[in-house]
């Protein structure tokens, strides 16, 4: 019995959801497709649910980045979770494999990420700060 999804058929799927003209089933949907960030979660969550796969065990992490990359001092002083491990591409040949197993089935390396984001909390941090003093600067400004 021949597999329910092959690589052919992701690989199509991926070309007609993202508008592309070419997806082989070994691309690199990151590296060769260019989907990062929160084009890459919203890709991930439409294919979850168009070949019903329990994505339970999948640390995203691991194969993209986060959307923005604008002035991220947080995380030039902590690095972020996807900067603190090796990256593991996502390819059509895999989600199909997935998508007939039902289930992300993914064995990830050992690795640490904190519980905590402290790299966007010292964004926010710093976001609260200027925003206060512009505040007052303002204020100061209007009442003089």
């Amino acid at each position: 019995m021949s597999p329910l999804h092959s690589a052919a058929d992701v690989a199509c799927w991926l070309q007609n959801s993202l508008d592309c003209d070419t997806v082989e089933p070994t691309s690199d949907i990151l590296a060769d497709v260019g989907v990062a960030g929160d084009d890459f979660h919203e890709l991930m969550e439409k294919y979850a649910e168009a070949f019903s796969v329990d994505m339970s065990g999948y640390l995203w992490y691991f194969h993209t980045d986060e959307e923005g990359g604008g002035l991220d001092i947080g995380g030039s002083i902590l690095q972020p979770p996807y900067e603190r491990v090796k990256r593991i591409p996502v390819t059509p040949a895999m989600l199909a494999d997935f998508a007939n197993k039902g289930a992300w089935d993914l064995d990830y390396p050992p690795h640490r990420v904190p519980k905590w984001r402290y790299d966007i909390l010292i964004n926010n941090i710093l976001v609260g700060a200027l925003s206060l003093w512009l505040g007052y600067k303002l204020i100061k400004a209007l009442l003089h």
